[in-house]
């Protein structure tokens, strides 16, 4: 893994998102978008949409989708120009394609747009995972043509009627470029999704998966696996589940997603999860091999070893010896947004542990995360800033 690279990616990345620049408002957009595309207007592709819409008013979006009423709401809404499902065939004269589908369906959408497609079009995707649609990419000679893109953004809730403009502020929006991506539409790309308010990081597709699969895709699959264990050696009394506290409930919290979609996501990056699987299982054999030894050093150094990377990592959601109660909330990046909600709190008298913005919210909700040390606190800052107009989610 290239650790210090990406250190240096998501360190400019983080520099960037504190310069607020509406490119498609000032003109330093390269990239002229006068008819797009949506193969697919779900949360991530409707939120995308709408963003571009309210930035360029003129602008001329067509989509289809699985369902026709999302084609129609999104019309009624006057999101696209369409109002009925659309054959590929009308999306020959794009000048961006964005394929929000499941994987699955995106490599067969690909292939279909091959001869369809503008000898200038691009063709871009928002799915969590890139080394099959990369490979696809490059089986049909599109490798001109695509450039990958992965917005680390999501909410539970799904559809075009979940759509915001908002969603992707401050989250961050991975782009993987082919071999042969020209170094200007690269450039260009990431100017596009700094304009939608997003954290562009520039990474290679399969570092793209070796990274997600370490950071996210594996804690899934251990979460499920923790839970289902529980479920299987617990009592009669469900003695086990009526005890389950604080510590189980936040490393099993992930265990809530949408079990079709990690069944996708577990099909679509397989050789990635499978090798860090096995690294997983090696390093729990050794912990095990510490245990039975009675080696009291090495677990120590261990445990040590762990906490200490963990105590770097720079999210807010941090936790050392205390309890912490958390409030998410959904945040219009303008100026001045996160000093009003710490002064609605503080003129309460609410005391705020930690206050500081998620960047990855891929399975998270709320773009402001604030810790509390008590379960009241938290309470009644959910409730005055409810009253205020904000949307808040707790964990």
């Amino acid at each position: 893994m290239h650790v210090i690279s990406l250190k240096i990616y998501i360190d400019e990345a983080r520099e960037y998102s504190k310069i607020r620049l509406d490119l498609f408002q000032k003109g330093f957009l390269n990239m002229k978008f006068n008819k797009v595309g949506f193969i697919g207007l779900g949360l991530i592709g409707g939120s995308i949409a709408k963003k571009m819409k309210a930035d360029h008013p003129d602008i001329h979006i067509y989509a289809t989708a699985h369902h026709e009423e999302t084609v129609k709401e999104a019309y009624r809404e006057g999101l696209i120009d369409n109002d009925t499902l659309l054959p590929l065939t009308a999306f020959h004269d794009c000048d961006i394609i964005f394929l929000c589908a499941p994987v699955q369906r995106n490599l067969d959408y690909l292939s279909e747009l091959k001869d369809i497609i503008q000898k200038d079009c691009y063709i871009t995707d928002v799915g969590s995972t890139k080394t099959e649609i990369h490979e696809e990419v490059i089986r049909l000679g599109l490798e001109a043509n695509f450039i990958g893109g992965h917005p680390m953004t999501g909410s539970e809730k799904t559809g075009i009627l979940a759509a915001d403009k908002t969603l992707l502020e401050n989250a961050y929006y991975i782009i993987t470029p082919t071999a042969i991506t020209p170094q200007s539409d690269v450039e260009d790309f990431r100017e596009f999704v700094r304009s939608l308010g997003s954290i562009p990081l520039i990474l290679d597709y399969k570092t793209h998966d070796y990274s997600t699969a370490a950071i996210s895709h594996l804690p899934h699959m251990i979460a499920y696996s923790l839970v289902n264990l529980v479920q299987q050696i617990d009592d009669d009394n469900e003695t086990m589940k009526s005890i389950a506290a604080g510590g189980f409930k936040d490393i099993t919290r992930i265990a809530s997603s949408s079990p079709v979609m990690w069944q996708n996501i577990c099909a679509s990056n397989r050789e990635q999860i499978l090798v860090l699987m096995d690294k997983y299982t090696a390093l729990l054999s050794r912990l095990r091999s510490y245990i039975e030894a009675s080696d009291e050093q090495a677990l120590l150094d261990f445990f040590q070893s762990a906490k200490d990377y963990r105590d770097s990592l720079s999210l807010p959601s941090i936790k050392t010896e205390s309890t912490y109660y958390e409030l998410f909330v959904d945040l219009p990046d303008e100026t001045g947004g996160i000093a009003k909600v710490s002064r609605i709190l503080a003129d309460a008298g609410i005391s705020i542990k930690n206050i500081g913005i998620v960047n990855n919210r891929e399975f998270e909700e709320g773009i402001l995360h604030i810790s509390f040390a008590d379960e009241r606190s938290r309470s009644t800052a959910k409730e005055l800033l409810d009253a205020q107009g904000y949307t808040t989610h707790l964990r």
